[in-house]
């Protein structure tokens, strides 16, 4: 559910707004609204450092769990953390830079063989001058002899189709061949490897560091809160509306209902501060905040990856929830691989340190459930026919009824969200405005009933309500008066009639094409199934005919492990990605979703817990 908003409408002194945005903060229930905020030069500095600081605590955080940390090391007290991490940083990428520099000395030097750059150039003062070339190994096979003839030539190196030579010269001699000079490093190979190793000690030494940077994040995190609460500081200052020549301050703020009392007591004790509580309007962008239940608040973070539903209507979640966590366990729709998926969420769960962490595990754990029982309702255990091992039990055959079932699910569904939209509509504009609506409902439920029941199963005909019998025409008729006659309250029969028609052409292809849409539950459930039974019919083709059970485990395992490992990877996108569509096209359109791009955000100490 959303949660109910109050609006407050603040006068203030233009001087006490700093004072009372602290007090505000400390009280942590109101958000101030900063809509139509654009930093100034500083200000996009401001957010470039706190970019900077959110990188480097989630850096250090995962620096805590690579082999290279060593724990137990912070830094003293008073000590720059962040600059100490950043000058680090930088050392280290100037190493690192300098090591792919020499790495590429050592790959295009190392076929010269070991040789010295100082003796070469001692060489060159004496008059003898060494220059080096490569070319293809057919071009110097035909000019070999020619070349020969005219420089003093020795081969260095030959591979399959490079040959790399030098040419013995005097200084200012010209050199003429179809060969590309190579132009002779500081160093040779030996030496750019032996230099490697030094910076690559260097670069350990600066995990240490590093190290104790992670030891010390605690002191980053600090100087981000504070980073981030001025920059609130600086929207709400900013976008407060100036009035009597900039003496007085306007600015408009948002508390939840239930905590709003809190609210006023501070108001009412805050000195020289006038104003306004009211409640929203539809006009009004109101921010939002969700308040779902323990299973409803799982699923949020599904809904949220597309937009949190506008102020005033209906949060979706606690109803499309069921129904993901049914389209994941039809689409994995394998026993085993539920039980593997289980057993992550679970460690997860008990490894969660954070409320999101935690709400992840909980979704993870709950789809894993589901596509257990659906998998074990469908006997498939690792691509495996479970009726095999367990012939008295009558497993539901999926892939040749499931076909329908999954368009009879996409009606149910869209239905549902047909009865959400009327509920919606007559709760915000009134019930004469959804008697359209209300009718379409009618209708495909009537068509439903009388038509598609029985295409399901010959015995599920309702006597009294087939597609012949005059209770289907009566639904049909109530439904089409509402359709065509109840679509515009308020204009003339005749833009009723038009639109009715309009919307008749729209609704029934929209309606249609929607349907057709959950195959995928189906199309997505059978591949999978069909993939993991390749990899077991791979697995024990592999198998030499009579070899006993360690050779047969030595040659299966591994086909096993990878195939089933692949394709339970692939399933489980495919299982995450298609119900989370099916939401947010099929049912968010039928059930009338409007979406609100405004978080509800109350200004509060970032360094303490939310209260």
């Amino acid at each position: 559910m959303i949660a109910k908003m109050s609006k407050y409408d603040f006068v203030l002194y233009a001087g006490q707004s700093a004072d009372f945005i602290e007090r505000l903060r400390e009280l942590g229930l109101v958000d101030i609204t900063t809509a139509g905020w654009e930093p100034a030069e500083e200000d996009r500095q401001l957010l470039s450092d706190i970019e900077a600081h959110v990188k480097t605590v989630e850096f250090l955080r995962a620096f805590r769990a690579d082999e290279r940390y060593v724990a137990g090391q912070p830094l003293a007290a008073g000590t720059d953390v962040f600059g100490e991490y950043t000058a680090t940083q930088q050392r280290i990428t100037e190493l690192k830079a300098e090591i792919g520099r020499l790495s590429k000395i050592v790959t295009e030097w190392t076929p010269w063989g070991d040789f010295s750059t100082e003796t070469v150039g001692k060489l060159a003062s004496q008059g003898v001058v060494l220059r080096f070339f490569t070319t293809q190994k057919s071009t110097f096979e035909r000019y070999e002899a020619e070349w020969n003839e005219r420089y003093n030539i020795s081969v260095i190196e030959q591979t399959a189709g490079t040959v790399y030579f030098v040419v013995v010269g005097a200084p200012g001699d010209e050199v003429e061949l179809d060969a590309m000079e190579v132009k002779l490093p500081q160093m040779d190979a030996a030496e750019a490897s032996k230099r490697i190793g030094q910076l690559e000690e260097e670069i350990s030494g600066l995990d240490a560091t590093l190290s104790r940077c992670a030891d010390s994040v605690e002191v980053i995190e600090t100087e981000t809160a504070a980073l981030k609460e001025r920059l609130q500081g600086v929207k709400v200052q900013a976008t407060a509306k100036p009035e009597a020549d900039g003496t007085l301050l306007v600015m408009e703020g948002w508390a939840e209902k239930e905590t709003s009392d809190k609210v006023d007591a501070l108001l009412d004790e805050y000195p020289n501060v006038v104003y306004v509580k009211s409640d929203p309007t539809p006009e009004d962008d109101t921010p939002v905040k969700l308040k779902n239940g323990w299973f409803a608040h799982i699923f949020e973070f599904v809904g949220n990856m597309y937009a949190l539903p506008k102020y005033g209507t209906i949060d979706l979640t606690p109803f499309f929830a069921p129904f993901y966590m049914l389209f994941f366990g039809i689409c994995l729709n394998d026993a085993g691989y539920g039980l593997i998926l289980l057993a992550l969420g679970l460690v997860m769960l008990r490894k969660s340190k954070t409320p999101t962490m935690k709400q992840a595990s909980w979704f993870a754990t709950m789809c894993a459930v589901a596509t257990i029982l659906f998998g074990g309702f469908c006997g498939s255990f690792f691509g495996m026919s479970m009726s095999e091992w367990f012939p008295s039990v009558h497993f539901f055959d999926f892939q040749n009824k499931f076909f329908t079932i999954a368009l009879a699910i996409g009606l149910v569904q869209i239905i549902f969200g047909m009865i959400l939209k009327v509920s919606l509509i007559s709760g915000t504009v009134g019930f004469k405005y959804a008697l359209s609506t209300l009718g379409w409902v009618i209708i495909v439920v009537s068509a439903c009933l009388a038509m598609g029941l029985p295409l399901l199963d010959e015995s599920w005909v309702i006597p009294f309500f087939t597609s012949s019998s005059p209770a289907f025409y009566a639904a049909l008729g109530v439904g089409a008066v509402l359709m065509f006659f109840f679509n515009s309250p308020g204009k003339n029969i005749f833009v009723n009639v038009g639109s009715g028609l309009w919307d008749t052409y729209n609704n029934i292809t929209g309606i249609l094409s929607d349907v057709l849409s959950y195959i995928r539950l189906f199309a997505i459930g059978l591949s999978g199934g069909v993939l993991a039974l390749v990899f077991n019919s791979l697995a024990s083709g592999f198998v030499p005919e009579g070899a006993n059970i360690f050779v047969r485990l030595l040659v299966m395992i591994p086909i096993l492990l990878i195939g089933h490992g692949i394709n339970m990877f692939m399933s489980t996108i495919s299982s995450f990605v298609h119900p989370m569509r099916l939401t947010f096209v099929e049912f968010y359109k039928n059930a009338g979703f409007e979406m609100s791009m405004r978080t509800f955000e109350p200004l509060r100490k970032l360094n303490q817990t939310n209260k």
